[in-house]
């Protein structure tokens, strides 16, 4: 199974200030027994970030920006029905919006802290709503909705990781078919206000659930199933957006233990192994390859720099 880290670049100062003194012995000696392969890049402003574009192709999807059909694949992993002809899959994300004069932003979902519990009482608030839109509501999972409805055939959206932390204006998708979920993002934001669950959480000095986020949309192949799995790291984001270095020098020490240490064992085993650092614009991929005896003396002595490589990603 390929194994994905995700950001993996340190964007802000004191992450970067971080890296030169970070020793990562595992994947040190991982990296000299492993053969640089595919270099991946994507422009800042894809709708799909570069590490999920890299995690569909591993399974065996033709990438698509704006249109990797998480949603889908969760449905189907849960043998849910198939939706009628026209419909789509898609996933609403319970938010929290913050009205500016000139942008509008949403707090990351993971700093909100929004319960499975709260989420169900947002979506009930508005399951009526959307079925006027012909929107259907199909549970909760891994605190997304399912949903399926016409507006999501063939919509590309931004994913949630795109628009977490910041303005989400540019984000959002300005299609004829979007309207509606525009105008029910707006409605939302009325119905909640004097809503006692965010009187709840306005008591525990939470920020109240504003809006929801549509992601995840797309259509699957027909008959299609997953060619393999991708096992995707994102334990480095969320140290790295709040730019804490002693916790994403934890994070990264961490997955030296967890992650990288198994890894060189089966390398050393002679098994294969694919690993992928990805950062916001570029991923480099490395794997297990046959060598001459030169080749792998050679490479097993070399010391990998580390850090020049984590920064041109």
């Amino acid at each position: 199974m390929p194994t994905l880290i995700t950001y993996a670049k340190p964007l802000g100062p004191q992450c970067q200030q971080a890296l030169s003194p970070l020793q990562l012995p595992q994947l040190d000696a991982l990296l000299r027994l492993l053969t640089p392969g595919l270099r991946s890049t994507c422009e800042e402003d894809t709708l799909s970030p570069l590490h999920e574009m890299l995690a569909a192709r591993a399974m065996g999807l033709t990438p698509q920006d704006g249109v990797l059909p998480w949603a889908a694949l969760q449905a189907q992993a849960l043998r849910l029905p198939a939706p009628t002809t026209g419909d789509d899959w898609a996933w609403l994300t319970p938010c929290h919006w913050q009205v500016n004069a000139d942008h509008v932003r949403m707090a990351d979902p993971a700093d909100t802290q929004i319960s499975d519990d709260e989420s169900r009482q947002v979506m009930e608030a508005l399951r009526a709503f959307l079925a006027e839109d012909g929107i259907a509501l199909h549970g909760l999972h891994g605190g997304n909705w399912l949903a399926t409805g016409a507006a999501f055939k063939d919509l590309p959206t931004a994913s949630l990781a795109r628009a977490s932390g910041g303005a989400v204006d540019h984000w959002l998708p300005r299609q004829a078919q979007a309207q509606p979920l525009r105008r029910l993002q707006n409605e939302l934001q009325m119905l909640l206000y004097s809503h006692p669950l965010n009187d709840a959480r306005a008591a525990r000095g939470l920020l109240p659930i504003t809006s929801f986020w549509v992601s995840g949309t797309g259509s699957l192949p027909a008959d299609f199933h997953a060619s393999s799995d991708c096992k995707v790291v994102e334990v480095l984001r969320q140290p790295q957006l709040r730019d804490d270095a002693p916790a994403w020098t934890a994070a990264w020490q961490d997955l030296d233990a967890t992650v990288f240490k198994p890894l060189l064992e089966q390398a050393r085993a002679g098994q294969p192994v694919e690993l992928t650092l990805c950062g916001e614009t570029a991923a480099q991929s490395f794997s297990r390859q046959p060598q001459s005896l030169w080749a792998r003396t050679r490479q097993r002595f070399a010391k990998p720099d580390l850090a020049a490589l984590l920064q041109s990603l």
